[in-house]
């Protein structure tokens, strides 16, 4: 079972490493801002559902911690993974990694990146 009180220290733990007020951090996990407000006064305890919404919405942090407090956040291996992944990549870099695995008579037609934010890149050959 979840011990409430050390669960709203982890939580608020992560809203302050991350920058986010109790508003934003409802909104970046897509729960209303009172569901928040409640789990932090200790009026709801937090549901399957949410705490699955904090993982999905935030990979770095590590169930196993935010349950109960054991472990590292952020989690080293899944933050090396996306500091990894946000890293850019250059065309060029893409393009010969894709020409050295598909050494056949095929070639590559075209390449879309698609970001967090919404927006991609399309390459064309």
């Amino acid at each position: 079972m979840i011990n409430t009180e050390d669960f709203i220290k982890r939580l608020q733990k992560i809203m302050d490493y991350y920058g986010e007020s109790a508003s934003s951090f409802a909104e970046k996990i897509g729960v209303q801002r009172s569901s928040i407000s409640h789990i932090l006064s200790g009026r709801n305890k937090p549901s399957l559902d949410f705490i699955l919404k904090v993982l999905s919405s935030f990979p770095e942090i590590d169930l196993y911690w935010l349950f109960n407090g054991k472990g590292n956040f952020p989690s080293e291996e899944k933050n090396i993974i996306v500091e990894e992944a946000k890293k850019p990549v250059e065309e060029k870099t893409i393009r010969n990694q894709l020409e050295i695995e598909n050494q056949t008579d095929k070639t590559i037609e075209r390449i879309v990146i698609f970001y967090s934010d919404g927006s991609f890149k399309n390459f064309q050959n």
